[in-house]
């Protein structure tokens, strides 16, 4: 079991190809995250041979549906041993409250967190979806939402993570993704920063990909990201 902050992004789009970057790194040194297309097209199959492998597991599907349909869903996803497991905060408090509800009436012990808003969405974005406000005061809302509906954390961008510690407190579980280490290059993220200076903000949880599965030595990338955190 891992207590290292650092979550590893398989975004794969294949089981055999996840698995090659699985057997390269360190259960004891990260967790990792299975998203949309390496589930779709792998199931079940690739949580039972990560788990087999010892890493904890954060199933990144973003349920997002009738309050019944998604409390199935992250039943679902709990009953297979995944460490966490979110859903779309856009949802609204009865789809977020039931999902809570079911694990818990379960004896699940699964971390039920929520998406705010994706970190690839700008104040423009929101505006073409009819939301009047920015990125920031989207996220407040929507984690002061989550927080209330009982699960135990949201989603966020670096940026976001120091005032939601401020309004939501310090466990209340802040997973960030769009983080870059200070060797790694931007791509498409709009909201990013290093490791280092994401956990000083109050992130506790970091979703990194790219700069260490594209690495040439996945470990290496992974103990230089530990450095910088140190």
């Amino acid at each position: 079991m891992s207590e290292s902050p650092l979550i590893i992004a398989l975004d794969y789009p294949s089981l055999d190809a996840a698995l090659c970057m699985a057997d390269q790194l360190d259960p004891a040194r990260c967790r990792l995250k299975v998203g949309k297309e390496l589930y779709t097209r792998s199931g079940p199959a690739v949580l039972e041979a990560l788990h087999g492998r010892g890493f904890e597991v954060f199933l990144d599907l973003k349920f997002h549906d009738i309050p019944n349909t998604v409390a199935g869903a992250v039943q679902a996803a709990a009953e297979q041993g995944v460490w966490m497991v979110n859903v779309h905060a856009g949802g609204g408090r009865k789809m977020m409250e039931a999902a809570a509800e079911r694990l818990e009436k379960n004896g699940l012990a699964t971390h039920l967190i929520a998406v705010t808003v994706l970190t690839s969405l700008q104040e423009s974005d929101l505006q073409e979806v009819g939301l009047s406000c920015t990125p920031a005061e989207q996220v407040e809302r929507l984690a002061r939402l989550t927080q209330q509906s009982g699960l135990q954390g949201v989603v966020c961008s670096a940026q976001e993570a120091a005032h939601l510690k401020t309004i939501c407190g310090d466990s209340f579980l802040k997973v960030t993704p769009g983080i870059r280490p200070s060797f790694a290059a931007v791509n498409d993220q709009q909201r990013i920063m290093t490791p280092s200076k994401a956990i000083q903000a109050g992130s506790t949880h970091l979703v990194i990909g790219r700069p260490v599965t594209q690495a040439a030595d996945p470990m290496e990338a992974l103990t230089a990201i530990e450095a910088e955190l140190a």
